[in-house]
């Protein structure tokens, strides 16, 4: 069954297994397909080399991305002190929260933040206030695993990522072009 009309919903992708991001940025690529705007907002990614970034340059103007993180808290050479990530998150959610209620998209993609929770880098009780002040017709996607139950509550749609198997179980190391 097609639908013409828009109805904002609120989508979760959380779980540990891999392909969240990958999942939110297929729907930024369908969305685009039909001449959708999209905005994305990272919040645990920083200025590293991702493939994903690279080929987003494409879509401009559809596609805005802020990568707007400090890196991987505590892990991957991540020497920055807790307060530099809470910060960072701090000043995402901010950014998210400008451009929800902008009118320049029609899907925000909020990458990362519930690991941000998760992590205790954001409060939870800011973020349901960000959903709550979500304009009708936006959808909102979250992605991160360990997604809050409050949260998952709340959403219209939630896909949770299994891992049932990873190279890193063997020790191989992050790959070009599959994981970043």
């Amino acid at each position: 069954m097609k639908s013409t009309e828009s109805t904002g919903m609120i989508i979760i992708y959380t779980g540990d297994g891999k392909g969240k991001t990958t999942a939110a940025l297929g729907l930024c690529l369908r969305a685009v397909g039909h001449g959708l705007r999209v905005g994305i907002v990272q919040f645990m990614k920083s200025d590293w080399e991702y493939g994903e970034l690279k080929s987003l340059k494409q879509f401009l103007p559809q596609v805005t991305v802020k990568t707007l993180g400090a890196g991987c808290v505590g892990i991957m050479g991540d020497d920055q002190p807790l307060e530099v990530h809470k910060q960072a998150a701090s000043d995402a959610l901010n950014e998210a929260k400008r451009e929800m209620v902008s009118g320049k998209y029609d899907i925000l993609i909020l990458d990362e933040i519930n690991i941000a929770l998760h992590l205790n880098l954001l409060d939870l009780p800011d973020v349901v206030d960000l959903l709550q002040g979500k304009p009708a017709q936006l959808t909102c996607l979250l992605t991160g695993r360990s997604a809050p139950v409050e949260l998952i509550e709340r959403a219209d749609l939630v896909t949770e990522m299994i891992e049932i198997k990873h190279p890193f179980q063997k020790g191989k190391l992050s790959q070009k072009g599959i994981d970043y």
